[in-house]
């Protein structure tokens, strides 16, 4: 595939959330590309079924764990879901987080090293991608892969990346989103997320490099839910969404987190789309 295919807008879900009916809904809904998140498993055994009950829409893992799947794992599942779906499969990796990884070590040697075996294993640049925050491995992404894949960040992380990586990097952001102007209804439906988000040392890191201060840091109701959260009228949510792409950004994985998201991402479609 090439990356320009996944569309300008994507749908961002845990890999075993997706249903084919649902795919099918969001591929008429013009979205370009299914994010399948949570570090599924290396046989990515959920991928086919979603492109075998569509046409044109795209898969793509955010993101394959590389402690938890072997490069030749993963290389494997690619050349499989390659070889019966040509161009429609993007392989996304990354190197998870130290709170969740028994056997962690410099992610950055290890994705190089785990680069280095898909290189080997024949998995073509164009056709993975690598979850990046900060700029060392923003730059490694643009450089070994299709692009970097930032995940709970503001519009500010995509102008800061499109700075640093120049005019031709393509970056494909994830955003979370939720469709309503309750503010009330808002936190409550994003009840936790923030907070466990910013237990996570790369997410506390990075926003700090923004700009968010320890006590922003430590209220996870207050400034940072609004640049990571997404909520408001559709048209506040779209317009939130689509300052990543008016930052620089190419592509939008947006994950809504009211219960019906399918109805939701409808909803949104035609603003999201709109967009100039």
């Amino acid at each position: 595939m090439t990356i320009d295919d996944l569309g300008r807008f994507g749908v961002w879900r845990a890999y075993n959330q997706f249903s084919p009916e649902d795919a099918r809904e969001l591929e008429k809904s013009g979205y370009g590309t299914l994010w399948l998140g949570a570090s599924p498993p290396g046989d990515l055994s959920t991928v086919e079924p979603l492109l075998a009950a569509t046409e044109t829409i795209n898969v793509a893992t955010s993101i394959v764990n590389i402690w938890a799947v072997p490069a030749k794992d993963a290389a494997e599942s690619f050349h499989r879901i390659e070889a019966r779906f040509p161009g429609r499969f993007l392989l996304g990796i990354g190197a998870g987080h130290p709170e969740h990884t028994g056997e962690y070590r410099k992610p950055y040697d290890a994705l190089i090293e785990y680069l280095d075996e898909l290189d080997a294993l024949g998995v073509p640049v164009r056709s993975r991608a690598v979850a990046a925050l900060g700029p060392r491995v923003l730059k490694l992404a643009a450089e070994r892969s299709a692009g970097p894949l930032p995940y709970f960040v503001p519009s500010a992380h995509t102008a800061q990346a499109r700075s640093l990586l120049g005019p031709d990097a393509y970056i494909a952001t994830e955003h979370k989103a939720v469709l309503t102007d309750d503010v009330r209804q808002a936190h409550s439906l994003a009840d936790g997320i923030v907070g466990f988000y910013l237990g996570l040392t790369n997410y506390a890191s990075n926003l700090t490099r923004l700009g968010f201060t320890d006590e922003e840091l430590a209220d996870p109701d207050g400034r940072v839910f609004d640049a990571v959260i997404a909520h408001g009228t559709p048209e506040q949510v779209a317009a939130q969404l689509t300052a990543h792409l008016d930052a620089g950004g190419n592509h939008v994985a947006v994950q809504v987190l009211n219960e019906d998201y399918v109805p939701a991402l409808q909803t949104l479609a035609p603003l999201l789309h709109s967009h100039g």
